[in-house]
């Protein structure tokens, strides 16, 4: 997600999606990758788990955190009715109506967060040269 909208806000074009009251599960990308691996080497771990963060946000708090972890203003909301448009309204959906999704089961293993906060997720990845490869 940050790929395709680190441009725009680089430039000070980020905005919300919409309302921006959505929710928006997210996960930063080393968690994700320590998650697998620890599901993997725990036989104990058993079913889905939901990769996401424990921090539930909603797009408009993101949109913040991105903007200010770049030091950047995102004064340009992106309307509902243009990605529907762009990307008919099913697939737009996604970006619209959010999911309230939060990772009981995950932190019931007892699996630790290296980035629970979108401020600090977010400062980690506001640069334009990655400082190493995420699966490193």
């Amino acid at each position: 997600m940050i790929k395709n909208m680190f441009i725009p806000f680089y430039f000070g074009l980020g905005g919300r999606i919409g309302s921006g009251e959505q929710f928006l599960p997210w996960i930063h990308l080393d968690d994700l990758t320590r998650l697998i691996h620890f599901a993997i080497e725990n036989d104990h771990v058993k079913g889905v788990l939901n990769g996401v963060a424990p921090q539930v946000i909603t797009n408009k708090d993101f949109t913040k955190s991105f903007a200010k972890a770049l030091k950047r203003p995102a004064l340009f909301p992106v309307p509902e009715t243009i990605l529907n448009f762009l990307f008919n309204p099913e697939r737009a959906m996604i970006m619209t109506k959010g999911q309230h999704v939060i990772p009981k089961r995950v932190q019931d293993y007892g699996f630790e967060y290296k980035y629970s906060n979108i401020d600090e997720a977010c400062k980690e990845v506001a640069h334009l040269f990655p400082k190493k490869h995420p699966l490193e």
